[in-house]
């Protein structure tokens, strides 16, 4: 599987509870099929004291399936599909929408 989608890039949530908004992939789980995006699908995890930490309730992000985002045009930030061409001998990330080259 192509990496369309990669740590560091900005993506529009579809579906589900945060569906419209916006943010970062902190990480991605390839084998999944899920990434981490920064600020949706937020969760509370009991968290026990430690040496490091206080313990209590953590509020943590919560990995997003993959079809339920997608990432946000350079041109004018609007969702878009990601697709594959050779550019200057090099295999790159282009944007459906606008034809831009995503950076990364």
């Amino acid at each position: 599987m192509a990496a369309r989608i990669k740590k560091g890039d900005k993506v529009v949530v579809l579906a589900g509870k945060d569906k419209g908004s916006e943010g970062e992939v902190l990480k991605v789980f390839p084998n999944e099929q899920r990434v981490l995006v920064q600020g949706c699908q937020m969760v509370t995890k009991h968290v026990k004291p430690s040496q490091q930490s206080a313990g209590g309730l953590q509020r943590t992000e919560a990995p997003i399936h993959v079809s339920n985002v997608a990432l946000k045009d350079p041109k004018d930030g609007k969702p878009t599909r990601v697709g594959f061409e050779i550019r200057d001998g090099k295999k790159v990330r282009v944007a459906k929408r606008s034809g831009e080259v995503i950076d990364g």
